[in-house]
């Protein structure tokens, strides 16, 4: 049992990019001396080839070192890394025909279809995690113990990485003026972190 008599949280894995999508961005930020800082503070001695599933407990401790050694610049960091974690999806995951449908649909239809598709394809973001959509008008996504702040504590929302993920895919698929927000976070006490999708949002970046 762990402490204050709770078992640990099974292990769970999490898709590469998690880690991957971080690296140009740090390395652009602070050059190689404060990627491999980072990395080594993590415990992550070598980067996921990018072939399978990582341990979410490296990429959490990865992007708690981030908001530890760069607090003034780690979510701006995250929101990066997070867009171009959902490019890597639009290149690479998601069929042409399917991007084609989605973006000739009017955008509360596409925008209904885009959530199904990314809730069943949770586990690549979510981990150990439950995620659900939670409302449909407005659009909000939960996620419940989210494993990237699992144990965090905090004054705001930390969840910036999984917020620019999905607003860049609502942008690319179903508005180009879509914004998502986090408006509740398990590291500032929520039960669960929470993204509001507005498709008529201003055309900004997110985080």
């Amino acid at each position: 049992m762990g402490a204050a008599g709770r078992a640990p949280h099974p292990p769970g894995l999490i898709g590469p990019n998690a880690i991957l999508q971080l690296v140009p961005v740090l390395e652009r930020v602070g050059g190689r001396a404060l990627r491999d800082g980072i990395l080594a503070a993590a415990g992550v001695a070598a980067l996921p080839s990018g072939a399978a599933m990582i341990d979410e407990a490296a990429a959490a401790r990865v992007h708690a070192e981030v908001r530890r050694q760069v607090p003034d610049l780690a979510r701006a960091i995250a929101a990066e890394a997070g867009r171009r974690t959902a490019d890597y999806i639009l290149a690479n995951r998601i069929p042409a025909g399917a991007r084609r449908l989605l973006k000739a649909l009017p955008p509360p239809l596409a925008a209904r279809l885009l959530a199904r598709a990314i809730a069943r394809h949770a586990w690549t973001f979510a981990g150990s995690g439950r995620f659900e959509v939670a409302a449909r008008r407005p659009l909000v996504f939960a996620l419940h113990d989210n494993p990237l702040v699992r144990g965090e504590r905090s004054g705001q929302c930390l969840c910036h990485w999984h917020a620019a993920v999905f607003e860049r895919l609502f942008r690319a698929l179903a508005s180009p003026s879509a914004r998502v927000v986090e408006t509740a976070c398990i590291a500032a006490g929520a039960p669960a972190c929470r993204f509001e999708v507005d498709l008529r949002g201003p055309a900004e970046g997110a985080g």
